[in-house]
């Protein structure tokens, strides 16, 4: 008598047939599963203020600056009247603002601009809108907790002007470039979201993470007008903000990688 085996080693799913199907379903499931995981986030209502200061920060102390994950779609094609007693004609972003020093930057040069910055963390969150307000006289600077990868549930269309993406996570092992935040599919985002004439400025200290983005942005919709493959070095340094992540591959001699395009 032949012994039963189970289903997933019968020949049905070894068959030429059959085995492709397979291959494809678990490959789809897999993708829509990884992407779910990577584009949620844990709700900030659902944790608890006493046992994280920067949680309670942004709900109470900063929350006239600073909204969650729930709050900030509220505001999609309706950012210039944020602070209702303004309406910013020019609205600028900056895609993971760590530290805060050139977010503070950006608010305080440009008082008649409004500065936008996406943070998935709390502590870089509070640390940037504290110190944007602490520097700028000005209501112009509004930090929001969201999952930049899911930048079109912010805005429409021509909404903003300038986005800033400095020193974004290399994933230096090739297996993890897929969640390098410059693809293909996201320069499209950002693309229809940015008001025609306004850049796109990336910088980065990884090389590796350069020569990825290189073709991608010379397949973008965008135009390159600036290029470096050492900044400090390079006509643009007297225009550059020093970042703080710079400072750090500066001491070590480490060449900071730039590029800027444009909306044409």
């Amino acid at each position: 008598m032949r012994r039963a085996i189970p289903f997933y080693r019968s020949e049905l799913l070894s068959c030429h047939f059959f085995k492709p199907l397979l291959v494809e379903f678990v490959s789809l499931w897999y993708t829509k599963y990884m992407s779910a995981c990577k584009n949620s986030l844990p709700a900030t209502k659902n944790l608890n203020p006493i046992h994280n200061q920067y949680v309670r920060m942004l709900l109470e102390d900063f929350s006239d600056y600073a909204i969650d994950e729930t709050q900030a779609p509220e505001f999609k094609g309706k950012w210039s009247t944020f602070y209702k007693d303004q309406d910013f004609k020019s609205i600028d972003l900056e895609i993971g603002t760590g530290n805060g020093l050139h977010f503070a930057h950006r608010a305080t040069q440009n008082p008649d601009r409004l500065v936008l910055g996406i943070e998935i963390k709390f502590k870089p969150l509070i640390q940037s809108i504290r110190r944007a307000r602490l520097e700028s006289e000005t209501l112009n600077s509004v930090m929001m907790r969201f999952n930049a990868y899911k930048i079109e549930e912010l805005f429409s269309e021509n909404e903003i002007n300038n986005i800033y993406i400095h020193h974004p996570d290399p994933w230096p092992k090739k297996k993890h470039w897929k969640h390098r935040l410059i693809q293909p599919a996201y320069l499209e985002k950002i693309f229809k979201v940015q008001k025609p004439g306004s850049f796109l400025d990336f910088k980065t200290d990884s090389k590796c993470y350069f020569d990825w983005a290189t073709p991608i942005f010379k397949n973008s919709p965008y135009k390159i007008t600036r290029y470096s493959e050492d900044l400090h070095n390079s006509d643009y340094a007297s225009e550059n903000f020093v970042t703080h992540f710079e400072k750090i591959f500066l001491r070590k001699g480490q060449p900071i990688y730039y590029a800027r395009l444009v909306k044409k």
